[in-house]
């Protein structure tokens, strides 16, 4: 039987917890997606206005090709610092690449830019080292379990995206899984702080609709057209300024190489351009990192272009389920429900 798996979340895929871990006052948090043991992994770039940590290291030419974890963090580039919280937890736990007597965590990593959401950003500037994001991803790696949460949680705590008209919409993290035929598991992660619109129309209906199972995000189907046409390239109030992104973990128990990591990774980018319009754009900083917690080896060229395919439509979902599921944090970034008050909402983080 195929379908969404019994958490429909990206710890569906065997070997693979979630810590999630927010500071409401700054309104930021951080996501750890954490294999129980080290994770083929490749990455892909399509966003203009990235901010990454050990991405390089992910080439089908780089010396390592396995991580110990992947973080996603608000904060902009002050995130990056998470990874440091992540990489001495596991550090501490003897986890990482042996280098001799020591083992040094391999932690790529990726920030979204939440700076302007509101919450208290004081810190940032009158003292470096009292930001949080050493203790917030120390945090979620300490708790990472089985339970994701949607919506307003770890790395899209403090994350706003905008709706079909350009309006101000919360933006969240969502999650997604699905079980294939041949029993291979595929989930996806994402943390939407996109410019775009994950909707389409003023029925509220989500860009990636069609892909819809049951009522993960509202049931409303996808729309028939795009309404208006035109996207206002606007958020903030400043049409000119890098201050979005969508990030996404996708992951499997199907045994992958570098090299089939990396074009899973080209495929599900394609789960964004279905979920989110516009994407990839220079003011975005969009990325897809995949792992595979299968210990060795590797699929056919068949079974990669359907976990790749998967991955895509994991991925929409989750999209979709982020956006749906968050709640506001206060009356300028309204939550969906709000913005679209017809649609039916169940905004309880499952």
């Amino acid at each position: 039987m195929t379908g969404p798996g019994p958490r429909n979340a990206i710890t569906d895929v065997p070997g693979l917890r979630v810590g999630m871990a927010e500071d409401e006052g700054v309104r930021t948090g951080v996501t750890v997606i954490l294999p129980d043991a080290r994770a083929v992994a490749a990455v892909d770039v399509r966003g203009g206005g990235t901010g990454t940590r050990e991405v390089e290291l992910l080439g089908a030419d780089g010396t390592v090709d396995a991580v110990d974890a992947i973080v996603l963090s608000g904060g902009s580039a002050f995130g990056l610092a998470a990874a440091d919280g992540v990489a001495g937890w596991l550090a501490e736990t003897g986890r990482g690449f042996p280098v001799g007597s020591m083992h040094v965590p391999i932690v790529p990593s990726a920030i979204l830019f939440d700076l302007l959401n509101g919450g208290d950003k004081t810190n940032f500037t009158a003292d470096t080292d009292a930001l949080p994001y050493r203790t917030l991803g120390r945090m979620a790696a300490e708790g990472a379990g089985l339970g994701v949460v949607n919506g307003t949680a770890g790395a899209g705590y403090g994350a706003t995206t905008t709706g079909h008209d350009g309006r101000r919409l919360k933006g969240g993290q969502g999650t997604a899984s699905f079980v294939t035929k041949s029993g291979i598991t595929v989930g996806a992660l994402a943390a939407v702080n996109a410019l775009g619109s994950t909707v389409g129309n003023a029925r509220g209906q989500f860009l990636a609709g069609a892909l819809e199972y049951g009522d993960e995000f509202g049931s409303r189907g996808g729309p028939d057209r795009i309404d208006p046409r035109a996207h206002p390239i606007k958020k903030h109030a400043d049409a000119d300024a890098v201050m979005n992104t969508t990030l996404a973990v996708v992951a499997t128990d199907a045994p992958l190489d570098v090299r089939q990591a990396r074009r899973v990774a080209v495929m599900a980018q394609a789960g964004m351009a279905r979920a989110i319009r516009p994407v990839f754009t220079p003011m975005d900083g969009d990325v897809v990192f995949v792992l595979s917690t299968a210990q060795g080896g590797e699929s056919d060229p068949a079974t990669v272009a359907q976990i790749g395919m998967e991955a895509a439509d994991c991925l929409a979902r989750a999209v979709a389920r982020g956006v749906f599921h968050a709640h506001a944090l206060d009356n300028i970034w309204r939550a969906y429900g709000e913005a679209y008050p017809d649609a039916a909402i169940e905004a309880d983080g499952r």
